[in-house]
């Protein structure tokens, strides 16, 4: 899914927790995991908030997972499976086709970059009816969601554009866009929590509106 564009500024969008409203979908998914396993659910946002990081192998040996037992790959489908079924409940996150319209009619191209399988996430955008806002849309080539390092790095050597910034919602998204080399601005309604991402030194908003905002209008841009 792509519609290209040359030079200018790009900004880099993440999927989850950022565009799409899914923490609770995540949530839902990881307990029928752990409650299969008879290991401990997890309680709320708050609590989802202190265990989730990048990489996701690393979250799912904190909440308990032995992968000399099973292995990662493995688990990995079913986790994919469950949380297949319930995102359709999943809507968009607030103000985010204000956001990135703002953007775009400020002549700012907008890419969305997911840690999701291209298929699936091709899928899910089609499903919200968002492809129209985006002028690319980049997966993984698999189901682990280790990094969305790679296909960042792919982005921006092909594209080389001017600017980018990357807007998201962990700390993993401050990490890709330091790695490549774009500025970054971090959304504290998704996957982590303000506290977590305050540690990134990078400017932190309630809303991907506000984000959007605050780049176009503001001092505040990074």
């Amino acid at each position: 899914m792509t519609r290209e564009k040359t030079g200018g500024t790009r900004v880099i969008w993440d999927f989850n927790g950022t565009v799409l409203d899914d923490v609770q979908t995540g949530i839902d998914s990881i307990n029928a995991l752990l409650a299969r396993r008879g290991l401990p659910l997890i309680r709320d946002v708050a609590d989802y908030h202190r265990h989730f990081r990048f990489p996701i192998i690393d979250y799912y040996r904190g909440l308990g997972f032995d992968f000399e037992k099973e292995p990662y790959s493995e688990v990995a489908v079913e986790w994919v499976k469950e949380y297949d079924s319930l995102v359709p409940r999943a809507g968009l996150c607030p103000g985010i086709r204000e956001a990135v319209g703002l953007l775009r009619q400020a002549g700012i191209s907008c890419v969305l970059l997911s840690a999701t399988e291209q298929r699936m996430l091709e899928r899910q955008v089609a499903e919200l009816g968002i492809g129209d806002l985006f002028d690319r849309v980049l997966g993984m080539d698999n189901i682990e969601a280790h990094t969305k390092l790679p296909a960042a790095r792919a982005f921006m050597e092909k594209e080389r554009p001017s600017r980018a910034v990357m807007i998201g919602d962990t700390a993993h998204d401050h990490e890709v866009a330091r790695e490549v080399g774009a500025d970054c601005i971090l959304v504290a309604s998704g996957h982590q929590s303000r506290q977590t991402l305050e540690k990134c030194g990078v400017p932190v908003f309630d809303t991907a509106l506000q984000a959007a905002e605050a780049m176009i209008y503001s001092n505040q841009t990074p």
